[in-house]
């Protein structure tokens, strides 16, 4: 199947790679050209705006946007509208927020643009192990781009979720239980290391992911991190948030649901950057781990 990419970070260009090793034609466009031009190299072809990538698609055409949610997701709209056509299908892969989605499906309407809010988790592990994918649209545009998802996805990784903005409601609750779960392996891990017991904080990662009921890829990524770096000392306990758990919690207030696990694990990153220890230097290396965020170095 052709697709147009429109953004190839951390996310985007390894999706656009698995989906070359798929079998399918892309179209890659990236504000860097050394980005279009590696993934040229890897199969896909180069464009040289947003125009020239709309030029090389065949109609009823599919774009995939993977940029940072907000202003670029509105800008890089913006800038397709007019270029899009009756059929073609507007696909946004980041974590926007789900009443941004439910908006821009609404102004897509009209024009018989359809919009897909597909929330994609898998991080930089994806091109080799599959992405997680809920969408969430139009139902006869979901099984257009299906052989697209089959590609992208582990089998029985993909979902249709329903009707517009609830794709990306299902990875903003996704990213919200992610928030509680990372913080108490890093609370665990802090309470082992103040032990006096000197512990090997790698190998008992290692054991729990042995038939231990909280063993999880999560614990798998910690194990990694301390196997690099023991006591990560080159790590700063500074913790960012890239929006969905303060989404999450928001959502929780306004529907009146108790989350007090989620939302204490997001105040206790505003914490973070006032003070450091040991939980937030281990939640900043698996955010890292799973998904290139940077980190903050001594």
């Amino acid at each position: 199947m052709q697709l147009g990419m429109i953004g190839l970070g951390r996310m985007g260009g390894n999706m656009v790679l698995r989906l070359l090793k798929g079998g399918h034609d892309l179209v890659v466009y990236d504000r860097d050209r050394a980005a279009i031009d590696a993934h040229a190299k890897a199969g896909a072809k180069g464009a040289a705006s947003l125009a020239d990538l709309v030029r090389q698609l065949r109609p009823p055409r599919a774009v995939w946007i993977m940029v940072p949610a907000g202003k670029p997701v509105e800008e890089t709209i913006h800038a397709l509208l007019p270029l899009l056509t009756r059929g073609d299908i507007l696909i946004d892969g980041g974590n926007s927020y789900f009443k941004d989605a439910i908006r821009r499906a609404g102004e897509l309407g009209p024009k018989e643009i359809y919009y897909l809010d597909a929330g994609t988790s898998g991080g930089i592990w994806g091109l080799t192990v599959g992405y997680c994918l809920m969408v969430g649209g139009e139902r006869t545009a979901f099984e257009r781009i299906e052989p697209l998802l089959k590609t992208l996805a582990p089998e029985r990784g993909y979902l249709y979720t329903g009707g517009s903005g609830s794709g990306h409601f299902t990875k903003m609750v996704h990213n919200g239980i992610e928030y509680g779960m990372m913080q108490a392996y890093a609370e665990g891990f802090e309470i082992l290391r103040s032990s006096g017991f000197n512990l090997d904080l790698a190998a008992i990662a290692g054991l729990w992911n042995q038939g231990s009921v909280v063993r999880s890829w999560l614990l798998e990524l910690a194990q990694a991190a301390l196997e690099k770096d023991p006591q990560l000392q080159h790590i700063r306990g500074y913790v960012e948030d890239s929006g969905e758990g303060r989404w999450t919690v928001q959502q929780a207030i306004d529907t009146d649901v108790s989350a007090p696990i989620i939302t204490l694990s997001l105040l206790q990153r505003f914490r973070s950057r006032k003070e450091e220890t040991f939980t937030d230097k281990l939640l900043a290396a698996l955010r890292n781990e799973f998904g290139g965020h940077a980190v903050k170095t001594e």
